[in-house]
């Protein structure tokens, strides 16, 4: 039986043949890597993502968030915490409610990006 050696990075990924824009941008991205990983797994929850959805039409109230996902308030507002400890949501109180709205302009940016590659019509 053949031992499997670990391989670094280097080895698996060769260094790209491409240059020009794409090769900066991924070099740019390469340095932003715990950024932007971070970035993503406060999106990789269905209810932060769904919360973020509904957000992108415009502020929204904690009841309003239950109503809209089905979902019973104390989920919600820990996802909400979950969204505003990364920055993504901000908070604004108004009388005895508060609403939450996209605090990050990538947020509404990824998420129209995925709507375009997830939600077209496959039929032609």
């Amino acid at each position: 039986m053949r031992k499997i050696g670990i391989m670094s990075l280097g080895e698996l990924v060769p260094e790209p043949s491409v240059t020009g824009p794409a090769a900066e941008a991924a070099a740019g991205l390469a340095t932003h890597a715990m950024d932007v990983a971070n970035f993503l797994k406060a999106l990789g929850h269905d209810g932060r993502l769904m919360i973020l959805c509904h957000l992108l039409s415009g502020p929204k109230s904690v009841t309003e968030l239950e109503t809209l996902l089905s979902s019973r308030q104390a989920a919600v507002s820990q996802q909400l915490a979950r969204l505003r400890l990364e920055g993504l949501v901000s908070a604004e109180r108004a009388g005895q409610a508060i609403f939450y709205s996209i605090r990050d302009q990538r947020v509404a940016d990824i998420l129209r990006f995925l709507a375009g590659v997830w939600c077209r019509d496959t039929e032609k």
